[in-house]
């Protein structure tokens, strides 16, 4: 197979993958979207007696930083700017990604893994987030990776995930009953740490869509280039095809 055509194949994987993780991200995005709304109601209900300092981190915790890199290939800009911002960063991490690399003995990177791994292994990371809000480990959690917007905008982006910014939404009342069957704060920790971890997935989403993005654009400009050099080829191809037919005019001239 030529080049071209192995970036062609690797140009339209690229689309194809900026597609199917748009739709993997809007479907996490709902169950992450109704979570947060049953949190919501069960936190600020009027008819259940909640004791919010059970959920409320500690300020005397730590943070917790994710890290999400890209393992493809033709995305070394793409990495960068996560690799800066680990090696600078004297916080808790969690590196996703086999190209992002904290120094070496760094002992606050408490979990190390390749993209992969993500999908494959999540319990590691789930256990992680849900010993951290259960037992209150960090004051703060965050996520470093590059989003996703459209084909024109991708952003390198920190977003806090917790504690979450409950917010509130127009027309929306907190007065429903509830028959309880359970213990209300751990369950409402083990939402919240369902919610981090739909968060964690949307994010990995996004990022995975930018990676691709800057992969089609980069094979693009490949693409382009290959036919610049294969123009360049046929121009020379042919002044040489031109010099030869003229020296045999002129050969069969003398003759």
């Amino acid at each position: 197979m030529s080049i071209r055509n192995v970036v062609k194949v690797m140009n339209f994987h690229s689309l194809l993958r900026v597609d199917k993780s748009r739709k993997k991200a809007a479907m996490y995005f709902d169950t992450e979207r109704e979570l947060f709304r049953v949190i919501r109601k069960i936190l600020y209900n009027k008819n259940i007696i909640l004791d919010k300092k059970s959920i409320t981190p500690r300020a005397d915790a730590p943070v917790l930083n994710v890290y999400i890199g890209n393992d493809l290939g033709f995305c070394g800009d793409f990495n960068f700017s996560i690799n800066k911002e680990v090696r600078l960063d004297k916080e808790f991490k969690i590196i996703i990604g086999k190209k992002i690399h904290a120094f070496e003995n760094d002992e606050r990177v408490i979990l190390d893994m390749a993209k992969e791994e993500f999908f494959t292994d999540f319990k590691r990371v789930e256990d992680v987030i849900y010993d951290a809000v259960i037992f209150r480990k960090y004051r703060e959690i965050n996520v470093v990776y590059n989003h996703y917007h459209n084909v024109n905008d991708l952003e390198f982006t920190k977003k806090k995930l917790f504690p979450l910014d409950y917010g509130s939404e127009e027309g929306e009342t907190f007065d429903e009953d509830f028959a309880m069957e359970t213990e209300l704060t751990p369950m409402l920790n083990n939402l919240i740490a369902l919610y981090l971890c739909y968060e964690l997935k949307i994010c990995e989403m996004n990022s995975y869509a930018a990676e691709n993005v800057i992969r089609q654009q980069l094979t693009n400009q490949s693409l382009k280039k290959i036919d610049e050099m294969e123009e360049e080829r046929a121009k020379v191809t042919r002044k040489l095809k031109k010099q030869k037919d003229f020296q045999k005019i002129i050969e069969n001239y003398r003759k």
